[in-house]
């Protein structure tokens, strides 16, 4: 055996020398996960005519049910061959879907969306934080959450009532469960298909939220910019962090989501001329901060 093959593979204890193949998939996912957050992002900024002129649920089911039809003819998976857990997981990922978009446009209309942003992030920092972060490295949640906080609050007094908090908190958890049923789905389900269906099933979830505002959407010009809209948010995000998911693990992902908010703001700065603070600026550097450090952290999953 050669000598210096050897250096290429982690010890039993997980902490040694780690395969450059391994290395590559997980920049691989760094950068579809920078990519995935750029594209929401810049596609919330572009969205928000649209949204104002018809609401968000009526927006959020068309590029959902875009999204999912653009797959679906693109894959045709063979849902017949499907297993139950393959169903199952699929199912589950697109109520979670659903769930993070429901109750997320549900809670800002209730409680500051500064405030929003803050208990959301909750989610993917359980994610972290338990998904095999220990000993100092649980450092780096705590400094993304701190960053998310200082990038979310814009001045706004950080009150609502008991429904918004709520609605929120159920924006953490889809977020969190989305996550990991994101991964779970990719591994049981070949390509995109998982992804597919659950896109399929979020539409139909929110479906009843946006009836009574579908028929002023009928339009050739509208439709058209919906369609566009949907490959940019949420079609290419969620194919990113699929493939994202397959390369990395799922605690790593969870700390990279905190540079959503700072994308945002920057998308923000950017298309729409949004000043940034200095605190939105000390919660951009943490998170990069936080991102930096879990990453060149994380060991390889088994």
């Amino acid at each position: 055996m050669d000598p210096s093959a050897a250096t290429d593979v982690p010890d039993e204890t997980g902490v040694g020398p780690v395969r450059p193949a391994w290395r590559a998939a997980l920049f691989t996912g760094v950068v579809f996960c920078l990519l995935s957050m750029s594209g929401m992002q810049i596609g919330s900024a572009l969205s928000t005519g649209v949204v104002g002129a018809f609401g968000t649920f009526a927006t959020s089911f068309l590029r959902l049910l875009f999204a999912a039809l653009i797959l679906l003819a693109i894959l045709r998976p063979p849902v017949r061959t499907y297993s139950r857990a393959q169903w199952k997981s699929a199912i589950l990922l697109g109520i979670a879907i659903a769930a993070v978009t429901v109750c997320f446009y549900a809670a800002i209309l209730r409680i500051p969306l500064g405030l929003t942003v803050a208990i959301e992030f909750l989610g993917p920092l359980a994610v972290a934080t338990f998904g095999g972060l220990t000993g100092r490295r649980l450092a780096w949640p705590i400094a993304a959450l701190a960053g998310v906080v200082l990038l979310s609050h814009d001045g706004e007094s950080w009150t609502g009532d008991p429904a918004g908090l709520l609605l929120a908190a159920g924006a953490a958890i889809g977020w969190g469960a989305y996550i990991v049923l994101m991964k779970k789905t990719g591994r049981l389900l070949p390509g995109l298909e998982g992804l597919a269906i659950a896109l399929l099933v979020a539409a139909g979830v929110c479906a009843p939220a946006a009836v009574a505002q579908l028929p002023q959407m009928m339009l050739p010009g509208v439709l058209s910019t919906m369609l566009g809209l949907a490959v940019l948010m949420p079609l290419l995000p969620y194919v990113l962090e699929m493939i994202a998911l397959r390369r990395m693990p799922t605690a790593a992902f969870g700390i990279l989501m905190s540079l959503e908010p700072a994308i945002g703001a920057l998308a923000g700065f950017v298309i729409l001329g949004q000043a940034m603070t200095a605190l939105q600026m000390l919660g951009t550097a943490l998170v990069v901060a936080a991102s930096a450090g879990v990453t060149a952290a994380v060991r390889p999953e088994a």
